[in-house]
């Protein structure tokens, strides 16, 4: 059975997070005195209507998250969405309307455009790298590259974007790194060092039955992914121990052969040429096929093809949330009839 991270959706811990950085985002634009310039100029009882209108082709994302900026600035305002999350629009597309007391309309638009903004531009990034494997058994996968805070939001707009998303936190599956083993490689060898020096200097110590080995990178691999799973037996109760992932990285053919018979669920071939890729496939073929593996490291738009053609199940691409840009998205005044 293939194994799954935890899916982003619409929810309540989404809109929780949402809360929080609506608290921070209206406090930094509103200060003390609000929105001074509408207080000045638009009486308190005037009403109206905007069209949110999509200025560029691409994907919509963030439609629940607008409607709670509306919300929160003014219940009164109503958010009326023209497309559902995910959709496509090109430029005049209207992408929603909002009308109710005008003060709070003009208030909310930056606020909202910036959300729409941020979250459609990840969102339409996402689908090129999608439509990019169009046919090919590989699945797109955002990384923790995310802007601080607002983690759940940008992988949520992957999601409408049709990739999928890769942990949520350290907190919902292991992924034993380079640097993870290299500080366990180098513990490993002090405590070896440490029964040693006891050797040396207790020569009438019995000799143990499995003499100390120098360690080695490629066995520790599979040892690392051993002591994994033996953390979660012994720290996590059921379900949640029965669907935690363990995914370990490895960055040579020679480290994948070596780590595969432990099993890991997951693999994650970092930088590895297409070449490689394709070598690394035929070989879990052989051994494990049921591992998954994972193509990780400088994947761009010219390259995912390629790296999709190799037959790896899993595209992990830190761009779609660290490098996408925004989806342009206006607000335009409808005039009211004469």
């Amino acid at each position: 059975m293939r194994s799954e991270f935890h899916q982003i959706a619409w929810d309540s811990s989404l809109q929780d997070d949402l809360r929080e950085l609506l608290r921070l985002a209206l406090r930094e634009d509103l200060g003390v005195l609000g929105d001074c310039t509408t207080a000045a100029l638009v009486p308190e009882t005037a009403v109206g209507q905007a069209a949110v209108v999509a200025r560029q082709t691409g994907v919509v994302a963030g439609l629940p998250a607008a409607e709670m900026v509306c919300k929160q600035i003014d219940a009164r305002l109503q958010w009326t969405p023209h497309v559902e999350d995910g959709a496509a629009v090109q430029p005049g597309d209207r992408v929603a309307i909002l009308a109710g007391p005008a003060r709070g309309l003009l208030t909310a638009e930056r606020l909202l455009l910036n959300l729409l903004g941020r979250l459609s531009g990840i969102a339409s990034l996402t689908r090129k790298y999608v439509d990019a494997v169009a046919g090919a058994k590989a699945r797109i996968f955002d990384t923790r590259k995310t802007t601080p805070g607002w983690r759940r939001l940008e992988k949520y707009a992957v999601r409408a974007g049709g990739g999928w998303n890769h942990r949520t936190g350290l907190f919902d599956a292991i992924l034993i790194k380079d640097n993870h083993l290299a500080l366990w490689g180098e513990e490993e060898k002090g405590r070896r060092g440490e029964e040693e020096t006891v050797r040396s200097h207790a020569p009438f110590l019995p000799v143990s039955p499995s003499p100390l080995l120098p360690f080695s990178p490629s066995r520790g691999l599979a040892e690392a992914v051993r002591q994994a799973r033996e953390w979660i037996r012994k720290h996590m109760s059921e379900p949640d121990g029965s669907r935690m992932i363990i995914e370990i990285e490895v960055d040579t053919l020679k480290q994948l052969e070596a780590v595969l018979p432990a099993g890991p669920d997951i693999v994650l071939l970092d930088n590895m040429t297409p070449g490689d890729l394709r070598a690394a496939v035929a070989r879990r073929d052989a051994i494990t096929p049921e591992v998954e593996l994972e193509a990780s490291g400088g994947v761009t738009l010219e390259t995912v093809r390629a790296i999709a053609e190799s037959g790896v199940d899993r595209i992990s691409v830190g761009a779609l949330t660290h490098s996408a840009g925004w989806l342009d998205i206006g607000l335009d005044w409808i005039a009211s009839a004469p």
